[in-house]
């Protein structure tokens, strides 16, 4: 039987690598399509890689001949100017979405965010509930979910993914700031108590559920799910655990919330810390999603717990140290410049 042939948007990404890895495991065929350059080497001779944006419609038509599926990864992040990530996460995907109409794309899957609920005022959350989007990435999810449910009008089977907020090999971001201080034998800081209830999701689980919505019927996947872990606690007692890993019998230091809040705030502004206002206003609040859904429809069953990913994570980045040491940016692929946070470091 053919191969089928999957685009990945955002191919290069910390996603993109992790679902290549995943699906070349699967048999399939994968074409890499992002504006960074694939730089794997361990995959990079198995699979084909396009250079490009995916506001460039003419060159989306042309890599969507080869396409039976589309996983669309790619997105502009919160550190983005406001203007970055509408046209990337709106206009982006819709021009996605009409060369997959046209060219006869059998499945269109959307990896959306949990963002697009905002600060809700319950838990858990169900894929019915109000979305509220904070910030233009909240707004600009929304709205590229809308574009999708246009197209799944339209004929298309577009499943939409709604996954917390992921880690695992090749995560750095705002994460390396954590695991450069577990590293180094610091305690943590925390906004608030930590003893509220933050629902992660390792990628390995991730990219299971993006593999359920390829094999399983359309009527089944032509849907919206959450996607998290089964298995977490507090804050506090998750995060205690990389530390204890870490070996230097030090603790997660709970700090009074609204100064706190408001010292970020006051530094973000001034562009001294890389914390967004996602970030901090979220980090001292539950925040977690129903999958019962995705459990039952889809038959997900996640592997990892938030311990365990968070682990799993860390032991990735002592491993790999080496390799991005010298390196900042504002993607999940490189860690985030620490800023004035980083002398915050010598008082833990």
């Amino acid at each position: 039987m053919e191969k089928k042939r999957v685009l990945i948007t955002g191919g290069s990404g910390f996603l993109g690598i992790n679902l290549t890895r995943y699906l070349l495991a699967k048999d399939y065929e994968i074409t890499s399509f992002d504006i960074v350059e694939f730089d794997y080497v361990d995959v990079k001779d198995k699979i084909r890689t396009v250079g490009g944006d995916i506001r460039n419609s003419i060159l989306i038509d042309q890599v969507m001949e080869e396409a039976n599926i589309v996983i669309h990864c790619a997105a502009a992040l919160p550190l983005y100017s406001p203007e970055e990530i509408h046209s990337t996460d709106v206009t982006g995907t819709k021009i996605l979405l009409e060369s997959a109409m046209k060219k006869n794309v059998e499945r269109f899957v959307h990896i959306s965010s949990t963002a697009v609920y905002g600060i809700p005022d319950h838990h858990p959350l169900y894929e019915n509930d109000k979305l509220d989007g904070v910030g233009p990435y909240g707004k600009a999810k929304i709205e590229a979910e809308n574009v999708c449910i246009d197209f799944r009008k339209k004929g298309l089977c577009v499943p939409i993914i709604r996954p917390k907020s992921f880690i695992g090999p090749e995560r750095l971001g705002v994460f390396a700031l954590f695991y450069d201080w577990a590293k180094d034998g610091k305690g943590f800081p925390m906004i608030g108590n930590g003893n509220n209830r933050y629902q992660l999701l390792d990628v390995e689980d991730l990219c299971q559920a993006i593999y359920l919505t390829l094999t399983l019927p359309n009527k089944i996947v032509n849907d919206t799910f959450n996607i998290g872990a089964r298995e977490f606690t507090t804050m506090r007692e998750d995060y205690q655990a990389v530390l204890d890993y870490a070996g230097f019998a030090k603790k997660i230091i709970g700090l009074p919330e609204k100064p706190i809040i408001a010292a970020l705030k006051f530094l973000e502004a001034l562009k001294l810390s890389p914390l967004y206002k996602w970030v901090y206003e979220t980090a001292s609040k539950d925040s977690f999603v129903s999958i019962e859904k995705a459990e039952k429809i889809l038959g997900f069953k996640p592997k990892y717990s938030n311990k365990d990913a968070l682990i799993r994570n860390y032991k990735w980045y002592l491993e790999n140290l080496d390799s991005f040491k010298d390196q900042s940016g504002i993607s999940h692929r490189v860690p985030w410049k620490q800023g004035i946070l980083k002398l915050a470091k010598f008082f833990f």
